[in-house]
C-alpha cells in the first residue's frame, strides 16, 4: 500500500537538517497542516502524511499502530530517506511512538504532540454519530453537512474540522473521504497504547496543551516508560488542537528542539 502524502523535496538552500516527517490525528490529514508546512519548507524537506483511512490514502482493514508505522517506513522505503525528524498529533502521535520504538535508528528526534502511551476510553461516539448521519442523508454542500452535525456536536470548530474530510462526488453528493467503516471497526485499536516492547531512548519533546485532558500530570510513569528522558513542555491555555489554536509558539518549541544539537 502506497500512502499518500504532501512532500516539499529539498529546499534551493537546504541545511543539512534531515527531512520532518509528519503524522496527523485521528479524522485528519496531511492538509491540515499545510500552514506548519509552508513555514518549515524554506529550511528543510517537510513530508507530511495521509495516514491509512485518511485523506487520499488507501482504504484497508485494520487501525493497529504497528501496521500504520510499517505504512510510513514503506513511505520512507519508496522515498529513499534512511533518517529522519519526526512530528505525530494524537493518533499520529502513536504511530510516531510505535514506529520509533520499532525503527529506532531512523528517528533522530521524536516530537509527540498532546498524547501520552496510555489507554484511553471511548470518547467519539457523538463524531461517528454525526458522521453517520451525513453519510445516510447524502447532503449536497458542507454547509447542510454541518447542519446534519449540529444536533450530535455542539462545537462549530469541531464540525469545521470534520467538514475537510467531506468531497463531491460525480453526483454532486458529498461524501467523506475516510474509510469510516475501516475507522470504526478498528477504534479499539485506536484507544490502545502504541505498540512496541522497548522504549525508544533517543532525544523526545512531549508538547502539551494546558487545557488539554489528554496528557495528565500522572501519565508521567507511563510516558517515561517508552520514551526516557522526554522533555516535557506545556504550552498554556491550549487545548488538544493545540499547533491549530497556538501556531507560532507550537512551530517554535518543534524548531527549538528539532534545531538543537
Amino acid at each position: 500500500m502506497q500512502l499518500h502524502c504532501i512532500d516539499t523535496g529539498e529546499p534551493e538552500n537546504a541545511r543539512t537538517a534531515l527531512p520532518l516527517v509528519v503524522l496527523h490525528g485521528l479524522f485528519g490529514s496531511a492538509d491540515n497542516w499545510r500552514s506548519h508546512i509552508k513555514q518549515w519548507q524554506s529550511e528543510r524537506r517537510v513530508i507530511a502524511v495521509d495516514l491509512r483511512n485518511h485523506g487520499r490514502s488507501p482504504h484497508v482493514d485494520g487501525m493497529r499502530y504497528a501496521s500504520m508505522a510499517a505504512d510510513v517506513i514503506a513511505l520512507l522505503d519508496t522515498l529513499e530517506i534512511d533518517r529522519i525528524d519526526l512530528l505525530g498529533h494524537s493518533m499520529g502521535g502513536k504511530v510516531a511512538m510505535t514506529l520509533a520504538r520499532l525503527h529506532p535508528a531512523r528517528v533522530a528526534h521524536l516530537v509527540v504532540a498532546d498524547i501520552a502511551p496510555v489507554v484511553y476510553a471511548h470518547g467519539h461516539d457523538d463524531i461517528f454519530s454525526a458522521m453517520r448521519r451525513v453519510e445516510a442523508a447524502e447532503p449536497a454542500s458542507r454547509r447542510d453537512a454541518g447542519r446534519l452535525m449540529e444536533e450530535a456536536i455542539d462545537s462549530a470548530p469541531t464540525r469545521q474540522f470534520l467538514a475537510t474530510n467531506l468531497v463531491s462526488d460525480d453526483d454532486g453528493v458529498m461524501r467523506w473521504r475516510v474509510g469510516l467503516d475501516e475507522i470504526s471497526d478498528g477504534y479499539e485499536d485506536i484507544v490502545a497504547a502504541p505498540d512496541g516492547d522497548v522504549p525508544f531512548e533517543g532525544p523526545t519533546l512531549l508538547i502539551r496543551g494546558g487545557a488539554s485532558p489528554y496528557v495528565r500530570d500522572d501519565y508521567r510513569d507511563a510516558v517515561e516508560a517508552v520514551l526516557p528522558g522526554a522533555e516535557w513542555q506545556t504550552l498554556d491555555g491550549a487545548g488538544h488542537w493545540l499547533h491549530a489554536e497556538q501556531p507560532e509558539a507550537f512551530r517554535e518549541a518543534v524548531n527549538r528542539f528539532i534545531d538543537a544539537p
